[in-house]
């Protein structure tokens, strides 16, 4: 897990996270509220979700410089993993994970704080980065564990 990002990294991400969606002002009115704010999956990204515990332990084997943004809920011990829009059936055979359809609402507090037991464990920095769909697989999939083959993270 990365340390706590700068403060302009942090602006930066939640600047990001505010131009995915279709009415940023609308968000940004649901955060002053202290709520948690929607944001539809599949034009900028897709969502996976899979248990916290596990996607603790995955996001150390993958390592902070391949990391995309992972929001965590610790009430409920959920994450959700933010993958590239145009991901298909690469993560099906992962039985931990799943991944959610077009205009599915992600409930995402902002960036610079957490609302309701959310949480960004690894926050947007900005630059778009999304988690590679192999490197999730790979940390979650079967065997999941820290064997993982050199070759599996480049």
């Amino acid at each position: 897990m990365a340390l706590h990002p700068a403060p302009y990294v942090r602006q930066a991400g939640q600047d990001w996270l505010l131009s995915c969606a279709d009415q940023p002002d609308a968000i940004q009115r649901v955060w002053d509220t202290e709520e948690l704010a929607p944001f539809r999956t599949g034009l900028q990204w897709k969502a996976a979700e899979a248990p916290l515990g596990r996607s603790m332990d995955a996001i150390k084997r993958i390592g902070p410089d391949r990391l995309g943004p992972v929001l965590a809920d610790v009430t409920s011990e959920r994450a959700w993993w933010l993958l590239p829009p145009g991901l298909d059936d690469e993560l099906d055979d992962i039985r931990l994970l799943t991944v959610h359809p077009h205009g599915w609402p992600l409930r995402c507090p902002p960036v610079l704080y957490p609302v309701r037991g959310r949480v960004w464990v690894e926050a947007p920095d900005g630059s778009g980065r999304l988690t590679d769909p192999v490197l999730l697989g790979a940390a979650l999939g079967p065997g999941g564990g820290p064997r993982l083959p050199a070759e599996a993270f480049g």
